[in-house]
C-alpha cells in the first residue's frame, strides 16, 4: 500500500462511521451480475441430492414461473455449471431451444429447465459453462482417527441436522426452496459445511481437513478464473446459475472484485 493511499484511508476513516465505504472499489462500468443458486434438478454426483422429478410437467411449470421472475433482470449473458470444453455444444443446444422452446430433453437439469428459459425470455444470445472438476473428500471429518481437535465438528453437524429438520426443506415449494438456497445465512452455511468446518479435523501436526477444504476453495477459484476468461461487452448483464455452494463462493469473490456488481436475487423472487 502506498503512503499516499494509506494517508487517504486514515483520513477517510476519521471522517466516516465504520459502516460507510471509505473509497471507491468498483469500476464505474462494473458488470451487473445476478448470481443465483439452486439445487441440482437432474442427476448430480454430489453427496446430497434433492427429491425432484425433473420430467414432471408440474415441476417444469413451476421452474418456468421462477424463470419468468428472474428474466426481469434482463440478462444478456447466461453462465451455467458445465465445463468450458462443452461450450460449443452448449451454445448449439441453447440456440435450438431458442428456436423451439418445446423441445424435449431426455434428462433435463436446471440448465435446460431454468437457465435456458431465463435466457429465452430475456433474449440473451450467449451462454457459457465455467465449471471445473476437482475431487475432494467430503467425508474426511468422519474418517480421521485420533484427531486432536475439540468436538466443534461433531457439535456443528448436530446443530445443522436439528435446524434442517425444522426447516423441512424437502417439503417446501420450489420457489421457497430457491429462496432458502439464496438466503445469505444459508450460503454461508454452504461454505462452512463444504469447506471451513473441515479445519476442525486434523491429527497431530497435520492438516487433513484443511487440505480438503482448500481443494474446494481451489475448485471454486478455478471456476471464477473461467468466468474471468470470458469477454463481456460494455452494458452486459450476467445471469449465473450454479449449485448454491458455488454461488456462495462467487458472492464472496464478486463482493471484492472491482469488475462485478452483485444484484440481490430477492428483488426478483416475488
Amino acid at each position: 500500500m502506498t503512503k499516499v493511499f494509506l494517508m487517504f484511508v486514515i483520513f477517510a476513516v476519521s471522517k466516516v462511521n465504520a459502516q460507510a465505504p471509505i473509497f471507491q472499489d468498483k469500476f464505474p462500468d462494473a458488470i451487473e451480475v445476478l448470481n443465483f443458486g439452486t439445487f441440482h434438478m437432474g442427476y448430480t454426483p454430489d453427496a446430497n441430492t434433492v427429491n425432484f422429478d425433473e420430467n414432471d410437467k408440474k415441476n417444469q411449470s413451476e421452474v418456468h414461473k421462477v424463470a419468468k421472475m428472474l428474466a426481469n433482470f434482463k440478462p444478456t449473458v447466461i453462465i451455467v455449471e458445465t465445463t468450458p470444453e462443452y461450450n460449443e455444444n452448449l451454445q448449439k443446444e441453447y440456440q435450438n431451444y431458442l428456436q423451439n422452446p418445446k423441445m424435449k430433453f431426455e434428462k433435463p437439469s436446471e440448465i435446460e429447465l431454468l437457465a435456458y428459459e431465463v435466457g429465452r425470455l430475456s433474449k440473451a444470445t450467449k451462454i457459457y459453462g465455467i465449471d471445473h472438476q476437482m475431487g475432494y473428500n467430503y467425508n474426511i471429518g468422519n474418517q480421521i482417527k485420533n484427531k486432536v481437535n475439540d468436538d466443534t465438528f461433531e457439535q456443528y453437524f448436530t446443530l445443522v441436522n436439528a435446524e434442517e429438520e425444522k426447516l423441512n426443506y424437502d417439503n417446501l415449494s420450489l420457489l421457497d426452496k430457491l429462496k432458502v438456497d439464496n438466503h445469505p445465512q444459508y450460503l454461508d452455511f454452504l461454505i462452512n459445511v463444504n469447506a471451513d468446518v473441515l479445519t476442525y479435523v486434523s491429527t497431530q501436526n497435520n492438516f487433513e481437513g484443511a487440505d480438503q477444504a482448500a481443494r474446494y476453495y481451489h475448485r471454486n477459484l478455478r471456476m471464477f478464473s473461467n468466468l474471468n476468461q470470458i469477454h463481456f461487452a460494455p452494458g452486459d448483464r450476467v445471469f449465473i446459475l450454479m449449485g448454491a455452494s458455488h454461488t456462495a463462493f462467487f458472492n464472496d469473490f464478486m463482493r471484492r472484485s472491482p469488475k462485478y456488481k452483485l444484484v440481490d436475487p430477492f428483488l426478483y423472487l416475488k
